[in-house]
């Protein structure tokens, strides 16, 4: 293990190591990586094709999902190529400027993503309380101020970790053992104080997944006591049936953050290639299924998907 008594400048190359420990497997995580990457493509860009095409579809849920694809492909466009890179063709080093880029990058569109489900639970809020107001409440301009809202947050919280990072002067090694420039990776191989760099780590999970979170629990558990006071059986079924792809897609998306902040507060310690594969995780499942799930659960976008593979086989 390096230590700082040998310590290097900040290095102008790191060296990105993938899955320490698995080398074995890059082959099998390069083809999982890769048809995640093509299957995200093509869902996504299904449903942006089809949002875009029916008018009819122009109302704020399927606008928020339309961003959502938009933030799903920025994702994944920023984070797999990179990694098969490594695994294919060995491509390990990545420049100082890149890896700052990366470290941008990435962490910016998985808060985005949180704060568009974080929007999305709005809408239904909006829609099962206010049914008669609810275009009025999330007309044009409010999504507009949402979506501004979103990316202003993202770049604020995240912006000072490819500063923070500059600002480290000497480093135990330049082997990042990560498949992308996270953070905390970076920082755990600087010498000296880190102790900013780990609470500046922590704020960024509670002041956007953390307070995401506690507001989509508000909001859903305002939205059940909300279906549980109608009268109508029918009509209960079909309002949670429009919560429902909502509900999976949130718990597909913070239920490995949920998992790895319990893991550490009861402190399992999990094997670091475990963790590695759990953070990637983090960031390339929800925007390959997000778009699996919206076009099973919801109807009206359903209905458009078996239309256009009928068109197609026809």
């Amino acid at each position: 293990m390096p230590s700082c008594n040998n310590s290097i400048p900040q290095p102008l190359i790191f060296i990105l190591t993938g899955i320490p420990g698995l080398e074995s497997s890059h082959g099998w995580f390069s083809t999982f990586f890769f048809l995640i990457f093509v299957i995200t493509i093509i869902g996504n860009g299904t449903i942006l094709n089809i949002i875009w095409i029916e008018k009819t579809l122009h109302e704020p849920m399927f606008l928020l999902l339309a961003t959502l694809s938009v933030v799903d492909l920025c994702l994944v466009t920023v984070t797999v190529p990179r990694m098969l890179g490594i695994f294919w063709m060995n491509a390990k080093e990545i420049s100082l400027e890149a890896c700052l880029t990366q470290m941008f990058f990435i962490p910016s569109f998985y808060v985005m993503e949180s704060g568009i489900l974080l929007a999305m639970a709005f809408d239904r809020f909006a829609a099962i309380w206010y049914p008669l107001r609810y275009t009025t409440i999330l007309d044009r301009n409010m999504l507009v101020k949402m979506a501004l809202a979103i990316l202003a947050r993202a770049v604020a919280v995240v912006t000072p970790a490819p500063i923070l990072t500059k600002r480290l002067e000497r480093f135990q090694t330049q082997v990042i053992s990560y498949s992308y420039c996270a953070y905390m990776a970076v920082v755990m191989i600087a010498c000296g104080d880190i102790s900013n760099h780990v609470v500046y780590g922590l704020m960024v999970i509670v002041a956007s997944v953390g307070i995401d979170l506690l507001f989509v629990i508000l909001s859903y558990t305002l939205i059940l006591c909300a279906v549980f006071r109608i009268p109508s059986g029918q009509a209960r079924r079909k309002a949670l049936s429009t919560c429902g792809s909502h509900l999976c897609v949130i718990g597909l998306f913070y239920s490995p953050v949920v998992f790895s902040v319990l893991s550490q507060i009861l402190g399992y310690h999990m094997a670091p290639y475990l963790q590695i594969i759990i953070d990637n995780l983090y960031f390339l499942v929800p925007p390959m299924v997000n778009p699996l799930i919206y076009a099973a659960r919801t109807k009206q976008m359903r209905e458009r998907v078996l239309r256009v593979l009928t068109c197609q086989r026809n």
